[in-house]
């Protein structure tokens, strides 16, 4: 279904617009007014997950540009509504979730939060994007507390049961609103939801569970990728508070440019440097890959700008087992400074051809006025 169509609102509609009507719908199928309706509870599922995805400028940008594949399924670390869906409730119903889950959900306590998403961008060289490796990447992030086991409690204790929710990690409130009364459960205050408190913390993380270090991984590229690519490194991102699970790393690869060559989708490109003599003669030379030296036969009368294929010598492809080709194109180079000698070669060269050349001497070419520049 499309999150516009869900929502009844054009795909040009602005922030408030969409967020207007999603309470207007929201209202209309929240299940607190269809107890009992399975239908009009998925549907305000699909409408909830819709008002995330369009209500983000950067994910909405993705939704339209290429679908649900853009977005994702699922948001970060498994939660069907990429982590956003509980803010919407308490924005809009006071907190309550009525599909279960973190967020002050009646049936338990939401646990400990899940750490950070990080990312970092990495430089690698030309030859380690075709052929792939292994990089270190290095950054200082929140990782577990040793000492305590990442619970945040000291040596010798343990986080006890909080006494304001009696450990359910929420707390009820009657309100009221347009729809009548209504019930509405959110995080206790006091543990944040977690249904325990901390009487004695740890020193070392002061109650957090967590400390900032600086951590190195090892990471595979693999052969083929390009810059702009982005590498997901599942549970390696930051510790989450209190023994909360790791998010994830994702790291944004950026390649360096190489001297000699240049990538054009999954080939390579290197131009090759000839003298006139050799393009008009032919001639054969060794020729530098990043597979090694090969061997170019230069045939006479090659033209500037002819390409010669070395098929599959090119950059792995990523959706398969071959690699593209590379691609020699001869740069014919034209001399700029000739000896007298040179010269009258080229002089009686162009007079057996029947060639008009400029006269020797300098002053030719200062009497005559031409159009182009």
């Amino acid at each position: 279904m499309d999150y516009y169509e869900l929502l009844d609102v054009s795909r040009s509609a602005t922030a408030e617009e969409i967020k207007r009507a999603y309470r207007q719908r929201a209202r209309e199928f929240h299940p607190d007014v269809n107890a009992g309706d399975a239908a009009a509870a998925e549907r305000f599922k699909e409408m909830s997950r819709a008002y995330q995805v369009l209500s983000d400028p950067e994910q909405r940008a993705r939704y339209d540009r290429f679908g649900d594949a853009g977005v994702g399924a699922t948001g970060a670390g498994g939660d069907p509504f990429g982590g956003g869906l509980n803010d919407l409730f308490d924005a809009f119903f006071g907190g309550r979730n009525p599909f279960g889950g973190g967020g002050g959900t009646p049936g338990g306590p939401s646990g400990p939060p899940r750490g950070q998403d990080l990312e970092v961008v990495s430089n690698i060289r030309f030859e380690q994007a075709v052929f792939g490796g292994t990089i270190p990447v290095t950054l200082k992030m929140p990782t577990r507390c040793d000492d305590c086991g990442g619970s945040g409690a000291g040596a010798g204790t343990r986080p006890v049961r909080c006494a304001d929710c009696g450990g359910s990690g929420h707390v009820q409130r009657v309100r009221q609103s347009l729809l009548g009364q209504m019930v509405t459960s959110s995080p206790c205050p006091r543990c944040g939801g977690l249904g325990e408190v901390i009487t004695t913390p740890c020193p070392t993380c002061r109650g957090e569970g967590r400390v900032t270090d600086e951590k190195t991984y090892q990471v595979d590229v693999p052969a083929g990728v390009d810059s702009g690519a982005t590498l997901r490194l599942t549970g390696r991102g930051a510790a989450g508070p209190r023994g909360g699970r790791t998010g994830d790393l994702y790291v944004h690869i950026r390649v360096n440019d190489h001297e000699t060559f240049e990538r054009e989708g999954d080939d390579l490109i290197t131009f090759v440097p000839v003298t006139i003599a050799q393009a008009s003669l032919g001639t054969k030379f060794t020729m530098a890959t990043l597979d090694g030296d090969e061997d170019l036969i230069v045939p006479p009368g090659t033209q500037p700008g002819h390409e010669f294929v070395l098929r599959g010598r090119g950059v792995p492809r990523l959706q398969g087992r071959s690699r593209g080709d590379l691609r020699a194109i001869m740069r014919v180079q034209v001399p700029t400074r000739l000896t007298d000698a040179d010269a009258e070669l080229l002089r009686r060269y162009a007079e057996q051809r029947g060639e008009d050349v400029a006269p020797p001497g300098g002053g030719f070419f200062s009497r005559i006025k031409s159009a182009f520049t």
